[in-house]
């Protein structure tokens, strides 16, 4: 597919923009789980974030905090990682909630965590054929 030259540098056709509460917990929930990078923030106060972004890999996540305007809109995302048991234990230690657990699926070693601020992460590890926890093995 062709990409829309309207479409700013860095960002996807379609991307998540959640309203949350707490954004600065947030982002730092995100940076030690899945090494985001923090590319922009707008404060509508010292408290509350009016808009903001951050990039996980390739991929760029956008969000606010909740006001009396805008409640919580939170959602499920799935994402590749590169030890989804690693990113998994990251993301409790973090306050996550195990969703299921990381187990082998016919697409990848996949599991679910909900974090502090409602969202749901399908943490998933792409396994090659030979690998030591191969989906493949008998």
């Amino acid at each position: 597919m062709k990409k829309n030259s309207k479409i700013p540098a860095n960002y996807q056709t379609v991307m998540p923009y959640l309203i949350i509460d707490s954004a600065e917990k947030f982002i730092a929930f995100m940076k030690e789980v899945f090494h985001a990078e923090e590319i922009n923030k707008v404060m509508r106060d010292k408290q509350i974030n009016m808009y903001g972004k951050i990039m996980v890999g390739g991929s760029t996540i956008m969000f606010a905090d909740t006001t009396g305007t805008y409640s919580a809109s939170n959602a499920a995302m799935f994402i590749y990682v590169d030890d989804a048991d690693v990113t998994s234990e990251k993301a409790i230690s973090a306050g996550a909630t195990i969703v299921t657990e990381i187990a082998n699926q016919s697409y990848g070693r996949s599991g679910g965590v909900k974090d502090p601020f409602g969202n749901t992460w399908w943490i998933t590890e792409m396994l090659v054929k030979n690998s030591v926890r191969s989906i493949y093995q008998a």
